[in-house]
């Protein structure tokens, strides 16, 4: 699992509905689980730029 969720997360949840494995969890910041799969999705959809991988 590369992909982690920095504090720039503002808790939209976009990367939540785009998560098809449900690797994210809510949280202040969201958190990436080890379910993760590394696939960038997340990133690609989150609007403040706080997933990092």
């Amino acid at each position: 699992m590369a992909h982690t969720i920095n504090s720039s997360c503002t808790s939209c949840g976009q990367c939540v509905d785009a998560c098809y494995v449900n690797a994210i969890v809510a949280g202040n910041p969201y958190k990436i689980t080890d379910d993760c799969v590394d696939c960038g999705v997340c990133a690609d959809v989150c609007p403040a730029g706080a997933i990092e991988g």
